[in-house]
């Protein structure tokens, strides 16, 4: 049960910012900016990176001191819901270009402060034993948030205020029923130093390879509205987010029980590698079908794939992470740096969509990024500590 609520927080951190930055903000972003919108939009992103970046590993530091003053990590999480609630309402207020970098920065540092302790609570709180089963379940987060955005089309909330407001009451339902669970950690015995030098050599090449698979992932969700609009240009698009939405929902449904079965049998097995290099190629291969689609219907298929193998890769990289992690005294900081590969990946992903699309044609920016994904999938089996 107390898997289940960790996995259930963290598809209500998940829904936090998923439906905001991949459909409510190109809108918002296409309304103020016009023609303009690439840019503002990229800048936008890469601002609230940055402060996504420095946030998480913050928010992670403040919760090992409150973990190692006798405290836990859980009143993070509640200081970071009420700073999303602030953050939306500045989202809805905003008519600048200025006004709405400001709001999506407040709203990363809100976004952090509640998943950086979520993710230390898993590792401080679920063994080893369980990791691929808990990991697996992560996949639950992406799934629930698309079902979230398709729910505000399918109930009929036309109003940005309103959309956010629903947005918000499915993350407090998520989150709040692991706030009020007890707290129940194991105790931190630090590796032998050795021991310790060689997770952290594991870490730094987990942490490159899953920086390589999310690059590609930031600067496709993140433009992902415009793809489908160069697809499709008959249809503005304002118009598109219905059915993007309901696409969204099944292509990150669909993982789901993948994501389970790869987890509890690498549980089984005890071996997490050949699943990840299996579900990155699958991940190009999507990339690849988005490059060469030719109409929404064959980019639909092409992006389902795609989220197919990038959930499941990067739902078992995140427990296969927290086993390399070198001392459990410190698992929120470092856990803040690995959070860096879902965070810094906005910086280079919208700078290559800028350099190499236009919003007529993505073709050359998916391909390269189907190499990045491949060449992230290929450094799994040089980590030697875990396999």
């Amino acid at each position: 049960r107390f898997i289940l609520l960790v996995a259930l927080a963290n598809a209500g951190g998940v829904i936090g910012f998923l439906p905001l930055l991949t459909l409510l903000l190109p809108v918002k972003v296409a309304e103020i900016a016009g023609e303009a919108r690439i840019g503002v939009f990229t800048t936008t992103v890469i601002a609230g990176a940055i402060a996504a970046s420095l946030s998480n590993i913050l928010f992670g530091w403040l919760s090992d001191r409150s973990m190692a003053r006798g405290g836990g990590r859980r009143g993070w999480v509640a200081t970071g819901l009420a700073g999303l609630a602030t953050s939306f309402a500045l989202v809805t207020w905003a008519s600048t270009p200025l006004q709405i970098v400001a709001a999506i920065i407040l709203f990363q540092i809100a976004v952090n402060a509640i998943l950086a302790p979520l993710f230390a609570v898993m590792a401080d709180e679920i063994p080893d034993a369980q990791m691929g089963l808990a990991s697996g379940l992560i996949a639950l987060g992406a799934p629930l948030a698309s079902a979230v955005a398709a729910g505000i089309v399918a109930v009929g909330i036309h109003n940005e205020s309103g959309r956010l407001a629903f947005v918000f009451a499915a993350t407090l339902v998520c989150v709040l029923p692991l706030l009020v669970a007890p707290s129940r950690p194991a105790p931190a015995n630090p590796p032998p130093e050795r021991e310790a030098r060689l997770l952290g050599r594991d870490l730094a090449i987990a942490w490159a390879s899953r920086l390589l698979v999310q690059v590609a992932g930031t600067a496709l969700w993140l433009y992902l509205v415009y793809y489908f609009a160069s697809i499709d240009p008959e249809t503005p698009a304002s118009k598109s987010v219905g059915a993007l939405g309901h696409l969204m929902t099944v292509a990150y449904l669909l993982p789901l029980p993948v994501a389970i079965l790869a987890g509890r049998w690498s549980d089984r097995i005890e071996r997490r590698k050949p699943f990840l290099l299996a579900f990155a190629a699958l991940a190009a291969i999507g990339l690849i079908g988005l490059a060469l689609a030719w109409d929404w219907w064959s980019a639909a298929i092409a992006f389902t794939l795609y989220a197919m193998g990038s959930a499941v890769f990067l739902s078992l990289h995140s427990g296969f992470a927290m086993q390399l992690l070198p001392d459990p005294r410190h698992r929120g900081r470092d856990l803040g740096v690995i959070n860096l590969t879902n965070t810094l990946p906005a910086l280079p992903g919208p700078l290559l969509t800028w350099a190499l699309a236009t919003p007529q044609d993505f073709r050359a920016v998916m391909l390269v990024l189907a190499g990045l994904t491949l060449l992230g999938g290929l450094l799994v089996p040089a980590i030697r500590h875990r396999r």
